[in-house]
C-alpha cells in the first residue's frame, strides 16, 4: 500500500508539473497575443493619422499623455494599461470621413463640420462589437472624447460623470495636443496660453478633477512634448468653426 501511495504521488506530482508548463505556455502565449495587439492598435492609430494629415507624432504623445494622465489620477494598474492600449484609435472614425472634407485646407462649413463630428460613432460602430477589454476600451474612447463636462460635446451630448473616465482622460490630452503642435491652419500655442486655456474650461469643457491633476503634473507633460516635438506631416489639414 505504502508503494502504491509513493507512486500515486509520482503522479501527482507529475501531472502538477505539466500543469504548470501548460499554465506558463498559455500565459506566455496570451502575452504574446496581447502585445500583439497592442502593436496593431498603435499601427492602426498612425495610419489614420497620417491619412488625417495630423501634426506628427500625435499618436505618440496623446497616447504617452493618457498614460501618464491616467497614472496620475491614480486609476488602477489595469486600467492605465488598458487605455495606454486604446487611446491609439480615438480618431479610427476619421478614416470614415471622405478626402475632400477631411483633408480640406481651409475653414469648413456647418454641414462639413456635422460629417467630420460623425467619426466618433464610426469609431464606435467599428469596435463596439469587439470582446477584447482593449478594443472595447478603444470603442468608448473614439465614441466620447468630444464629450464635454458640461453636456455641450458630441454625439451624445453627455454630462460630467456620465462620460467614462477614459474618454474624460483623452478628451483632455487630446485638445492639449492640438493646441500647442502645428496644424495647417494655425501655429502651435505658447504652452502657458494653453494651459491656461485647459484651466478656464475646467468644469464646462473638462472634468474638473482631471484638470486640476492635469495642471499639477504640467511639467511632465511638456517633457512629452519636448521629447516628441510636432509638426506637419504635410500640407493638408482642416479648419472649424
Amino acid at each position: 500500500m505504502a508503494k502504491e501511495i509513493n507512486q500515486f504521488d509520482t503522479k501527482v506530482l507529475v501531472h502538477r508539473d505539466l500543469l504548470q508548463k501548460k499554465n506558463k505556455t498559455l500565459i506566455a502565449l496570451n502575452d504574446e497575443i496581447e502585445s500583439t495587439l497592442r502593436e496593431t492598435v498603435f499601427t492602426m492609430g498612425v495610419i489614420e493619422e497620417r491619412r488625417s494629415k495630423e501634426s506628427k507624432d500625435h499618436t505618440k504623445r496623446v497616447t504617452l499623455y493618457s498614460q501618464l494622465l491616467a497614472h496620475k489620477l491614480e486609476l488602477s494598474a489595469r486600467d492605465v494599461e488598458i487605455i495606454t492600449a486604446a487611446t491609439p484609435l480615438h480618431d479610427i472614425g476619421k478614416l470614415g470621413i471622405p478626402d475632400e472634407i477631411l483633408l480640406k485646407p481651409g475653414k469648413l462649413t456647418e454641414a462639413e463640420f456635422a460629417i467630420v463630428k460623425t467619426h466618433t460613432e464610426i469609431g464606435y460602430s467599428m469596435l463596439k462589437h469587439s470582446k477584447r477589454d482593449i478594443l472595447r476600451a478603444a470603442g468608448i474612447i473614439a465614441f466620447q472624447h468630444h464629450e464635454k463636462w458640461d453636456g455641450s460635446g458630441y454625439p451624445q451630448g453627455l454630462k460630467c460623470e456620465a462620460i467614462h473616465v477614459y474618454g474624460r482622460v483623452v478628451a483632455l490630452v487630446d485638445v492639449f495636443d492640438a493646441l500647442i503642435s502645428y496644424r495647417v491652419y494655425k501655429e502651435p500655442w505658447e504652452l502657458e496660453r494653453a494651459v491656461d486655456w485647459i484651466s478656464s474650461q475646467r468644469g464646462r469643457h473638462f472634468d474638473p478633477d482631471v484638470v486640476q491633476v492635469f495642471l499639477a503634473h504640467i511639467a511632465d507633460f511638456a517633457t512629452i512634448r519636448e521629447q516628441f516635438p510636432s509638426g506637419l506631416s504635410n500640407e493638408h489639414g482642416f479648419a472649424v468653426a
